[in-house]
Formats: C-alpha cells, sequence, structure tokens
C-alpha cells in the first residue's frame, strides 16, 4: 500500500528511485508528442514544397522526415556507378528475354487494327445481304472505317494511340502492367532522391512527375554530366525493368526509351554509341535490382497506385511496407 501512494504521490527526495520511474512516462510522452509535432511541422513543409512546385523545400521536408525516421527510405540509395553490363547479368537478375527489351511492342496496335479490319470486314459482309441499293451502299461505308482509321493514324497518330489504349483495357493484365511500371518509377525515384510531384494511370495519360529544379536547368541546357545522366537513366528505365521481371513480352518501352534519348541528347561529353547501349542495359540492370530488394514496398505501392492515394499516401505506402 505505500508503493502504491509513493507512485501517486512520490516524496520530495529527488534520490527517490520511485519518483525517477514516476517522470519516466512522462518525459516519454513529452517525447512522443513533440515528435509528431516535427513530423506535423514536416510534412506541413512538404505539402507547401510541393504546393509552390519547389524542389528543394520538398527534399528539405523529405530530408527532415528522414532524420525523424519517418522516411527512412527517401534517397537509401542515392549514390549509382555505371559499370559494364551484359545480356547475361540482366538474365542472371531474373530479367525475362532481355535481348527483347528495346523493341518496341506492337501487341496491343495489332489486336486494334485485327479488331477494327475483322469487324468491319464481317459487318460489310452481313450488309451485303440488305435488298436493293442498301446491299451496295452499306458495306461501302463499313468498308471505309478501316481507311479512316488508318488515315487518322498518318494525319494525327496521338488521337490513334488514344483510341489504342483505351482499346488495350480488354487485355487482363493492362491496368496490372500500368500500375507496376508507374509504381517502379515512382519507388527508384524515391529511393535514389529525386521529388515526386505526382502521378496518373489513366489510361493515355500514365506517368510520374518529379520535381527538380537543379537537374531541370541542367537538360534544358544541354550540360547534363555523367553522374546526372546515370540517375535519370535508372529512374527512366524503372517502368521497363518492372516489366522486364514480371513478363515475358514488355509493352510499355517505347516512352521510356525515347526519354531516355532525350536525357542522352543532352549529356556532356557525348555518348558514344557504344556507352548509350551499355548505359541502358546497366540502368535496367540497377532498377530492377532496386526493385527486387524492394519488392514489398514495390507491391504496396502499385496498390496506392491503383486507389489514387495522393503522393504522401504514396510515401506511406513505401515506409510501411515490411
Amino acid at each position: 500500500m505505500a508503493i502504491v501512494a509513493a507512485l501517486v504521490a512520490p516524496t520530495a527526495n529527488p534520490h527517490n528511485p520511485l519518483r525517477l520511474i514516476a517522470a519516466s512516462p512522462h518525459r516519454a510522452m513529452a517525447a512522443r508528442r513533440r515528435r509528431r509535432l516535427l513530423l506535423g511541422g514536416a510534412r506541413d513543409h512538404w505539402d507547401l514544397g510541393i504546393e509552390q512546385k519547389d524542389s528543394e523545400e520538398v527534399k528539405q521536408a523529405m530530408d527532415q522526415l528522414k532524420e525523424l525516421g519517418w522516411a527512412k527510405r527517401w534517397s537509401s540509395q542515392p549514390y549509382v556507378s555505371r559499370r559494364t553490363t551484359s545480356l547475361r547479368k540482366l538474365t542472371t537478375l531474373g530479367i525475362k528475354n532481355p535481348e527483347n527489351l528495346a523493341i518496341p511492342s506492337v501487341r496491343n496496335d495489332a489486336a486494334f487494327l485485327f479488331t477494327v479490319v475483322g469487324s468491319t470486314g464481317f459487318l460489310g459482309v452481313l450488309a451485303g445481304q440488305l435488298p436493293g441499293d442498301w446491299g451496295f451502299f452499306v458495306p461501302y461505308l463499313i468498308g471505309s472505317i478501316s481507311l479512316i482509321v488508318l488515315a487518322i493514324g498518318s494525319i494525327s497518330p496521338g488521337l490513334l494511340q488514344a483510341a489504342i489504349g483505351a482499346f488495350s483495357t480488354v487485355f487482363p493484365d493492362y491496368q496490372e502492367r500500368i500500375a507496376r511500371h508507374e509504381a517502379a518509377h515512382f519507388l527508384v525515384a524515391y529511393l535514389i532522391g529525386l521529388p515526386i510531384l505526382g502521378y496518373s494511370l489513366d489510361i493515355g495519360k500514365e506517368h510520374v512527375n518529379l520535381i527538380d529544379d537543379q537537374l531541370q536547368k541542367l537538360i534544358y541546357s544541354g550540360q547534363l554530366d555523367q553522374k546526372e545522366i546515370d540517375r535519370l537513366a535508372v529512374v527512366s528505365m524503372a517502368g521497363l525493368a518492372a516489366e522486364g521481371l514480371e513478363y515475358d513480352k514488355v509493352v510499355g518501352q517505347s516512352a521510356d526509351l525515347f526519354t531516355l534519348q532525350r536525357f542522352i541528347n543532352r549529356t556532356k561529353p557525348p555518348l558514344t554509341k557504344d556507352q548509350q547501349q551499355n548505359l541502358t542495359r546497366w540502368a535496367v540492370l540497377f532498377s530492377a535490382s532496386l526493385l527486387k530488394n524492394n519488392k514489398a514496398a514495390h507491391e504496396a505501392l502499385m496498390s496506392a497506385m491503383s486507389q489514387k492515394a495522393s503522393v504522401l499516401g504514396c510515401i506511406e505506402a513505401i515506409e510501411n511496407a515490411s
């Protein structure tokens, strides 16, 4: 009974061990409260940086969150160093059919055109059974649909690609491919310390927006050095690597390869063709290695992005993954 009383109302003796034991929970609560306040302040700092599209503000906020133990994976792989990479290394890591990674996929395009031509041809045959002049004009009009589609593709390829993108949803794996692909870009950028401004998984608008003022200036001025092109290459090839690890055939590599080539064209000193090929292979290898080592985070991020979580919600998914 005396011990309980002492815990409730400790004596004034500063050396009383019971008083020290009673005070400890208060200090722990105060520390937790202070940490919550610091986390809240850092998140507000982050929100402000995103709103103002200020990359330095966002980086500082993320660094604060990392120091507080909340963003442990942020910039956990800041150093990348290019090495000579062979196709065999890609195969050993788990990339399926690495020799075909750079070959643009025509699966969706071919399926769309085959469907258009096949369906219009079939309907044209049926319409030919109509009586009188209808049996002539209707098949002619239906048959012209294929020509119109080809004409649109020649004059405005973007419209045709939008139609193909919408049609591609008939493939069971298409939406999952998009989520896997874009989540890889997001995760790898996060791991090497490039802030993410936003993202989209909408058909025809799939992207991950990065924000880095310094990199942007180097790109526009055509002054990318070897260090920066290596970082950008790893992020650019992450989506391709994610598909290569999961599927026998990569579908979404065209835009990634185009983006990487645009960065390569703004590099000084210029890269030779052999250096460009090695850069591409190495970037696939490095990003695939990051994805394999952070598989749980990648899967959690895919789920969060598929549910249209905010950027901060996506980061929470990465950090909370086991």
